[in-house]
């Protein structure tokens, strides 16, 4: 059986990637590299470089490759910027899923896994989410997310088999070549502050929480690599329409995640105080009784395995950032 995996080239896409070869499933990657790196797609892996917007070049590619199912990962992913730019994130976020959903359709390819995330739940009304929560999106591009959501489900009439995936926090890497550097993610963020010898920066120390710090559920990109294993093989065996939290189940503090990060690398980590961001969460844990039911899927690693992994990528990164990066809000959802 063979995959076709959108986004194949990414910091995520790369490690579903070798997950997928790891589980003896062909795969073939299209991506149309503008945040993906082609070194990261093995020389044995079929590469098409094309946007999931161009729907002929993704016909052709699922024809030409006998492509069975298709894992759909290739999106603009940042909160911060869809705020700034919306219809860019509606346009490829949105029109991308319609336009993948016709080229399957013509090409008789029905079995899907999509990548949502949890910013579809916006502000929850409990700590721990399920997937029954409802459903608020407060950014363009968790609204984005969930209407690729709703056009996922609405292809099951056409007889499409689909898994949805809401990602919590993903963190971490399994290789240093796969590790996440676009720089907009916490733990990224973290470290490079304190190899440039700034203090990161906590917003807000006055939340209802054990520590006065937001807690996030913080899910090692391995982990969630392999859930993606799981939903594709759900849909390989079964027409079915489900949306499911990829989550450890437990949440970390920011002041946690700092203390791990000082254990780590040895270096001082006190954030710099400043105040709360408006619309941010006390607490968001996911609920992930569902995954272990439905995909016999649960994460294995623990904060100290996501932090380490992150260091020792950037230890090896032979080009660290010139200037110190701006930190986003520590613990924002993905």
């Amino acid at each position: 059986m063979t995959w076709l995996l959108t986004g194949g080239a990414g910091y995520i896409g790369s490690h579903v990637l070798r997950a997928l070869r790891a589980d003896s499933l062909d795969v073939v990657v299209l991506d149309d590299l503008s945040t993906g790196d082609a070194a990261r797609v093995p020389a044995t892996v079929p590469l098409v470089v094309a946007s999931v917007l161009d729907r002929d070049a993704v016909r052709r590619a699922l024809v030409e490759h006998e492509v069975s199912g298709v894992v759909h990962l290739a999106a603009k992913k940042s909160v911060g910027e869809s705020m700034c730019d919306p219809l860019h994130y509606y346009r490829e976020n949105v029109l991308g899923v319609v336009s993948l959903l016709e080229a399957m359709n013509d090409a008789g390819v029905r079995r899907l896994v999509y990548s949502s995330s949890a910013a579809v739940y916006g502000t929850p009304a409990s700590d721990s989410v399920d997937e029954t929560a409802p459903v608020r999106p407060e950014s363009p591009y968790g609204r984005t997310k969930l209407v690729g959501e709703w056009l996922v489900g609405d292809a099951v009439a056409l007889g499409f088999s689909s898994v949805s995936l809401r990602y919590f926090n993903v963190v971490g890497c399994a290789d240093p070549t796969l590790a996440d550097v676009g720089g907009t993610n916490l733990f990224p963020l973290v470290m490079r502050a304190l190899v440039m010898g700034e203090k990161p920066r906590l917003f807000g120390d006055d939340y209802p929480t054990r520590d006065g710090s937001c807690v996030r559920d913080y899910i090692h990109v391995q982990d969630l690599a392999e859930a993606h294993v799981a939903a594709a093989r759900l849909v390989a065996s079964t027409t079915c329409h489900e949306a499911v939290n990829i989550g450890c189940g437990r949440g970390s503090s920011v002041l946690e995640v700092l203390n791990m990060v000082g254990a780590v690398t040895g270096r001082d980590a006190t954030p710099k105080i400043i105040a709360r961001r408006p619309g941010d969460p006390a607490a968001v844990v996911a609920a992930v009784g569902k995954a272990r039911r439905l995909l016999g899927w649960q994460a294995r690693h623990g904060l100290h395995d996501m932090v380490a992994s992150a260091w020792h990528a950037l230890a090896d990164d032979e080009n660290p950032p010139a200037r110190p990066p701006v930190l986003t809000p520590a613990g924002a959802v993905p």
